[in-house]
């Protein structure tokens, strides 16, 4: 690979272009490369006649069309993705060898796949569910595949369990229900006979499990791998990734009501910020252990349902993802990419984590029946930027045309080659661990510590978080008809936890709560695991700004309010009953971007009302919009408004908002900024008004209001 493959991220894009294909001016063919002349009627004998054998050109588009649908994914069948590349920003040489860590000059290729994990490929992006992030390093010494989540933990410590645990939560087998959820009783009856998954139970109960975005969620690699270096010294490694614009979650309410008028809201929101050129950006960073320190905690490193503290174990900022480009076709790149976490390149080597170890196998075993054999590698969007070379032969769907005699290894037909390489060719050498210990069927003791960390998830988090958790619980268990699991799961799974969980819980789904604290006491805090820690209040780039207007709306407002929020980053639109052009009340007119009946609230981050006395008297009158508002409002969305426009919050007897009155200055109450003298010429008002709702977007979301009795 030279250096302008090497350095400028594209050598994967230069790679495909091989293969892709467009049909501007060109003629229909066959697949055999014929002209076709006519594709609407199958040849017959007479018009009125049977369709004839001999036609091919029938025969083999019906054929290829029965066979277009390949097996999807057992778990994250329903993705979307994006290619970028990955630059380290110094040399992590101490660390690694890996080539793609150790020169910050070079961009790596990357492509990267989310998911959903427990639905089907035609389910909804909003969920409660883990969210998968996996993402292929094309580097020059081959693909090295980071295959994580969103959560850095898992419902499991040993693969063994994971066709039970697939089996649990997959729709119940006698009616194929429910779709895409964890609420049914097959689910909840494995979980609380299986406490090791504890604290994954907690992070797919948190807001972690909604995300607002792609773009506005983490990543985590799970495992512990090995970063090994050039003097062969090994360290224990966790990945994470995180994203630039810091985490932001949807609401349980708003995420069902999305499902329905908009089910690709997660896709659709990579796809458009990519078009858009708001290219989603991440930071990989690891978190580093010495061997010597392997035994050094309360918890074992190996163990993939524990994290590792960041007090403990503090995060390095090593380099940048950007993803800049969308697939050109969505089942050649998305569906049929196969990551695997046995893809690794030289600096980099495994662990004994059994969670890990059961993965090494189940990957490469799944790819073969879902693409057909054992040449997916050689698909376009799995095939390496780096040279291949190997005595493999043959199998479904072979492409490449290998020259020579020889196939195997030793020979001396083929002058030796392809010949093996040393570490100091660049060849991978496992890390040599010393491995001892009689064959049992058993864990660590460390290992069996299922509480502790499940307590310090609970009490690192908000207590606005920890009530959506419950009302998470209760709707989870609500849906749970054994009573028996339920009873289970508050005495012998929540109690242990927290106690004060454990009763809040029971509350919910008419099970007695427990009169003994059975709860462990965790050392550790851990405020990294909270998304309202995690979060940019800075940030307000890309989030979705509803402006709401009808005829004789006042022009200046919007266009200088749009103008501000558009220099920050934000997407703002124009929403109205109608669409085409609208006249604002001076004449000027502007386009609308979306009518009420095409959009939703639950679509977007925040909602601002102008003034002009006729678009308000309209829009008082407007179910629409006074719909728009309360569910603003009750999912806790930043709301603004300016002159006349502020009658319109006033009447919806919003919990006695403070809103801003008659030649007073901007008021901020509980996300909702209001400026009512918005036409005066003090021009350093209106900035104030820009800034303070600037802010209130940025928060995302206002936790703080009561929303118990506004409409839903």
């Amino acid at each position: 690979m030279n250096d302008e493959d090497r350095n400028d991220g594209n050598a994967k894009d230069r790679d495909l272009e091989q293969e892709r294909r467009g049909s501007d001016g060109e003629y229909l063919t066959t697949n055999h490369g014929a002209r076709v002349s006519h594709t609407d009627d199958s040849l017959k004998a007479g018009e009125r006649g049977p369709t004839l054998m001999e036609d091919f050109h029938f025969r083999e588009k019906m054929t290829h069309f029965d066979h277009e649908r390949i097996p999807e994914r057992v778990v994250h069948a329903r993705g979307s993705g994006a290619y970028g590349y990955f630059q380290v920003y110094e040399s992590l040489s101490e660390y690694t060898r890996a080539g793609f860590l150790t020169d910050p000059a070079r961009k790596t290729p990357v492509f990267v796949r989310f998911s959903t994990v427990v639905g089907f490929r035609g389910s909804a992006d909003t969920v409660r569910d883990v969210r998968g992030f996996a993402t292929k390093f094309y580097t020059d010494e081959g693909n090295f595949d980071m295959v994580g989540n969103n959560m850095p933990v898992f419902f499991i410590q040993d693969g063994i369990k994971f066709p039970d645990l697939v089996h649990a939560i997959k729709p119940e087998p006698h009616n194929e229900m429910p779709q895409a959820s964890a609420a049914h009783d097959t689910f909840w009856d494995f979980i609380s006979l299986l406490p090791e998954s504890a604290h994954m139970i907690m992070w797919v109960l948190s807001d972690r499990a909604l995300p607002r975005s792609y773009r506005m969620m983490d990543g985590f690699g799970v495992h512990t791998f090995r970063l090994v270096n050039e003097a062969g010294k090994a360290r224990f490694v966790k990945w994470h990734w995180r994203s630039t614009l810091g985490p932001a979650s949807l609401v349980w309410d708003e995420t069902q009501k999305i499902a329905g008028k908009d089910p690709d809201f997660n896709r659709k929101d990579l796809w458009e910020a990519i078009e858009k050129g708001d290219f989603p950006e991440y930071e990989l960073c690891l978190q580093v252990i010495e061997e010597d320190q392997e035994h050094d905690f309360d918890f074992d490193i190996l163990d993939p349902t524990k994290i590792w503290p960041e007090s403990e174990v503090p995060l390095q900022r090593v380099g940048k993802m950007v993803l800049n480009r969308n697939p050109d076709n969505f089942f050649a790149e998305t569906e049929q990419v196969a990551f695997h976490p046995g893809h690794v390149v030289p600096g980099i080597d495994f662990t004994n984590d059994p969670l890990l170890q059961g993965r090494l196998f189940s990957y490469i075993d799944t790819q073969l029946i879902r693409l057909g054999g054992p040449n997916f590698n050689e698909l376009p969007v799995n095939r390496p930027v780096a040279p291949v070379h190997n005595n493999q032969r043959d199998g479904y769907g072979r492409q490449t045309i290998n020259r020579g005699r020889t196939a195997y290894s030793p020979n001396s037909l083929g002058g030796g080659c392809p010949m093996t390489a040393g570490a100091d060719m660049g060849g991978y050498e496992h890390y040599m661990e010393k491995v001892e210990g009689r064959k049992v069927r058993n864990r660590s003791e460390k290992f069996r510590d299922f509480f502790s960390q499940a307590q310090m998830f609970w009490k690192s988090i908000t207590p606005s978080e920890q009530k959506r958790l419950v009302e998470a619980a209760h709707f989870e268990l609500g849906k749970v008809g054994v009573m028996e699991v339920r009873e289970r799961m508050v005495h012998e799974f929540f109690n242990h936890i927290d106690h004060e969980l454990a009763r809040k819980v029971a509350e919910g789904i008419g099970v007695d709560p427990p009169s003994k604290d059975e709860g462990v006491e965790s050392r550790y805090m851990a405020p990294e695991v909270s998304v309202e820690h995690e979060s940019r209040p800075d940030q307000v780039a890309t989030r979705k700004v509803a402006i709401l207007v009808a005829e004789g709306f006042d022009y200046d407002q919007v266009a200088e309010v749009r103008e501000a929020l558009e220099s920050k980053g934000a997407w703002p639109q124009v929403i109205a009953k109608r669409d085409g052009a609208l006249k604002g009340a001076d004449g000027r007119e502007i386009e609308v971007d979306a009518m009420h009946v095409t959009t939703d609230p639950v679509l977007w981050d925040a909602v601002f009302i102008p003034g002009g006395r006729e678009s308000v008297d309209a829009m008082m009158k407007q179910g629409d919009v006074l719909g728009f508002l309360d569910s603003a409002f009750r999912h806790f969305k930043p709301i603004g408004a300016m002159g006349e426009g502020i009658e319109v919050l006033a009447a919806r007897n919003w919990s006695e908002l403070e809103l801003s009155g008659e030649g007073g200055p901007v008021q901020s109450d509980r996300g909702v900024v209001t400026l009512r003298d918005a036409n005066g010429e003090n021009g350093d008002t209106r900035d104030a008004f820009v800034s303070e709702f600037a802010r209130a977007i940025g928060a995302h979301r206002h936790w703080e209001r009561d929303v118990d009795h506004v409409p839903g």
